[in-house]
C-alpha cells in the first residue's frame, strides 16, 4: 500500500507540474548564485535556443560596467592583443603598414626585425599572402594584422609588388619577436638639456629608460625634460622605478589601498642616479594612470616642475584575472594615492560610463584647455613636502599651464586629421619620391628639402580627391599647424619616430617653456 501510494503521488505531482509548467516553474531551488541559476533557467526553459556562452560574453561587460569605468572584460580573441603594449613586444614580421585604397602598403620596415632580414622594403605592396591573392574589398586592418602576426618561428609567404623595380617578388618571412619601444624618443635639445618621451609604461620601460639616460649622460646631459603627454599609463612598477631614480632616500612615491588590500607604501631607496638633476615634466589631458603616479610623485616631493594641462584623472588600480578560455578581466582592486594623500581619480557614477567618457569633451566646452581659470578641482587641499598647496578632485594640475592652440585647429584641419588624410598624404608623398629621397642620409637633409616644397597646396589638392572640400579661410588659419602634421608624418615614414618628435618639438610652445624654466634655474619648485 505504501509503494502504491508513492507511485500515485509521483504521477499526480508529474501531472500538475506538466499542466502548470506554462504558467509557473515554481520556487527555484537556488544554489545561492542567481546568475548561474538564471543561466540554467534560460537554458532549460527559454522558448528559443540560446547560445549561453555568447550570452555570458555579453553579460560580463555590463556587470563590470556597474562597478567603475576601468573594470573591464577582454575576450580571449582580444586578450593577447591588449597585452602587447604592456609586454613591450609581440610576435610578427616587424612592419608598419597602411591601406590607402585596397592594397596593403609597407610604410616602414623595423630595422633588424624579421622583415628587414628577409628583404622586405618600404613601398612594397602586398598582393598575396601564402599564395592567395590579397587585394580588393577584403583588405582591412584587422584581417591584415591577423594574417601577418603569428607564433614565433612560423613562416608567412608574401608576394609583393615593388614599384621601383616594376616587378613582383615572393618573400618568405619567419615571424619573430618585434619590440614595441615605450621610450620612443631621447635626444639632446641643446648642449646641456635632454629630452625623453615615454609613450606608455610596459615591462621593458624601466630598462629602456636606463639605457636612454646612460646615452644622454654621455652626450652631456645636465638637465632633463620628460614628456608624458599622450601616455595613457600601463604598469605601475616602472613608473615607481623611474621616480625612484630622481628622489632621495625614504621619500614616499605612491601608496595603494582598497577594501581587501591594506595600505602598501612605495618609497625611494636612495640609490637613484639622478637625484639632483634639474627636471621638468610635460603632461596633458591624455596623461593617465602610471603617468599620473610619476608626475604626482615628483610634484608632491617638490622634485620637478610640471608643465601642461590637467591630467586625465585615473586613480584606480586594476589586477588582471584570466579565465580558462584565454579571456580575462581587469578588476579594480585598490586606489592609488600620491605622497600628499591625493587620489587623482576623477569623479564617476557607477554604470554611467557615457558621461565619464565625455569628460575630455566637457573640458573643452568649459574652456579648461585654453585658460587655467577654468580648471576644475575640488576644494580639498593637500601639501607637498615643501608646504606648497596642491588640489585633489581629479588629475594632476601643473604648476605652469600651456593652452591648446585654438586658432589653428580649424574644422578643416580637424576633419583631415580625424579621417587620417594627413597620414595618408605623408605616405603618398614619400612613396612618390622614394628614388629622390634615397639620397638623403638623415632627417635634417630631408627637412631642408621639405622647406622648399609647397606641401600645403599639394595636400589641399590631394584632400579634394578624397572628398574633403577646400576651405581657403580655414586652410590659411591652419597653414602652420597643418604643415607640422604633414612634415612630421613624412619624416616619421622615411626615418623614425624620434626624428619626427624632434621636428615637432622645435615648434612646441610647451617644450620651449620647459627649456626656459630650466635655463632660469626654476626646475625645482623650491
Amino acid at each position: 500500500m505504501v509503494a502504491v501510494g508513492v507511485v500515485v503521488g509521483i504521477l499526480i505531482g508529474s501531472f500538475y507540474a506538466n499542466h502548470f509548467a506554462g504558467n509557473k516553474i515554481g520556487v527555484y531551488a537556488s544554489s545561492g548564485n542567481k546568475i548561474n541559476d538564471l543561466l540554467h533557467l534560460v537554458d532549460d526553459y527559454y522558448v528559443d535556443t540560446v547560445d549561453i556562452a555568447d550570452l555570458v560574453e555579453k553579460a560580463i561587460p555590463k556587470i563590470l560596467q556597474e562597478l567603475d569605468p576601468h573594470s573591464t572584460y577582454i575576450s580571449g580573441r582580444d586578450a593577447e592583443t591588449s597585452m602587447q603594449g604592456l609586454k613591450g613586444s609581440f610576435s610578427g614580421i616587424g612592419v608598419r603598414f597602411t591601406i590607402p585604397d585596397d592594397t596593403v602598403c609597407i610604410v616602414r620596415v623595423i630595422e633588424k626585425g624579421p622583415s628587414y632580414r628577409a628583404g622586405l622594403k618600404a613601398g612594397d605592396r602586398i598582393v598575396a599572402i601564402d599564395g592567395r591573392p590579397y587585394v580588393g574589398e577584403c583588405v582591412n586592418n584587422d584581417t591584415t594584422m591577423a594574417l601577418l602576426k603569428g607564433q614565433k618561428g612560423t613562416t608567412v609567404e608574401l608576394t609583393v609588388w615593388r614599384p621601383l623595380e616594376q616587378r613582383e617578388r615572393t618573400i618568405t618571412i619567419t615571424r619573430g619577436d618585434v619590440p614595441l619601444e615605450s621610450v620612443d624618443a631621447a635626444y639632446m635639445i641643446d648642449k646641456e638639456t635632454a629630452y625623453l618621451r615615454v609613450g606608455n609604461f610596459s615591462e621593458t620601460t624601466y630598462r629602456e629608460f636606463l639605457t636612454a639616460m646612460a646615452t644622454l649622460r654621455k652626450d652631456g646631459m645636465k638637465s632633463l625634460i620628460i614628456d608624458l603627454r599622450g601616455n595613457f599609463g600601463g604598469y605601475m612598477a616602472p613608473a615607481v622605478q623611474i621616480a625612484n631614480e630622481f628622489l632621495p632616500k625614504n621619500r614616499l612615491i605612491v601608496y595603494t589601498q582598497g577594501r581587501t588590500m591594506p595600505r602598501e607604501d612605495y618609497k625611494s631607496d636612495g640609490r637613484g642616479g639622478y637625484q639632483t638633476l634639474p627636471l621638468v615634466v610635460l603632461v596633458d589631458e591624455t596623461s593617465a594612470s602610471a603617468s599620473e603616479i610619476l608626475a604626482g610623485a615628483l610634484q608632491d616631493n617638490d622634485r620637478a616642475t610640471i608643465i601642461g594641462r590637467r591630467t586625465f584623472g585615473k586613480g584606480l588600480v586594476q589586477v588582471p584575472i584570466e579565465f580558462n578560455d584565454g579571456s580575462m578581466i581587469r578588476l579594480t582592486k585598490a586606489r592609488y594615492y600620491t605622497p600628499s594623500g591625493r587620489c587623482v581619480q576623477k569623479p564617476y557614477t557607477p554604470g554611467d560610463e557615457e558621461d565619464y567618457e565625455k569628460d575630455l569633451v566637457l573640458r573643452e566646452v568649459s574652456g579648461e584647455y585654453y585658460s587655467p581659470d577654468s580648471i576644475h578641482h575640488s576644494e580639498e587641499k593637500y601639501k607637498t613636502v615643501g608646504g606648497r598647496i596642491v588640489y585633489g578632485g581629479g588629475g594632476i594640475i601643473p604648476e605652469i599651464f600651456t593652452p591648446r592652440d585654438t586658432t589653428a585647429f580649424t574644422p578643416y584641419l580637424r576633419e583631415a586629421v580625424m579621417r587620417g588624410l594627413t597620414n595618408k598624404f605623408a605616405f603618398y608623398y614619400v612613396d612618390s619620391h622614394r628614388r629622390e629621397f634615397a639620397a638623403f642620409k638623415n632627417a635634417d637633409e630631408l627637412l631642408r628639402y621639405l622647406t622648399t616644397q609647397p606641401l600645403t597646396s599639394l595636400f589641399v589638392s590631394y584632400a579634394e580627391k578624397e572628398e574633403l572640400k577646400d576651405k581657403p579661410a580655414d586652410v590659411a588659419r591652419s597653414r602652420s599647424l597643418l604643415l607640422q602634421y604633414l612634415v612630421s608624418g613624412i619624416v616619421s615614414d622615411l626615418f623614425d619616430t624620434q626624428d619626427a618628435v624632434r621636428y615637432a618639438n622645435s615648434k612646441d610652445p610647451a617644450v620651449a617653456r620647459a627649456i626656459e624654466i630650466i635655463s632660469s634655474g626654476k626646475a625645482f619648485p623650491l
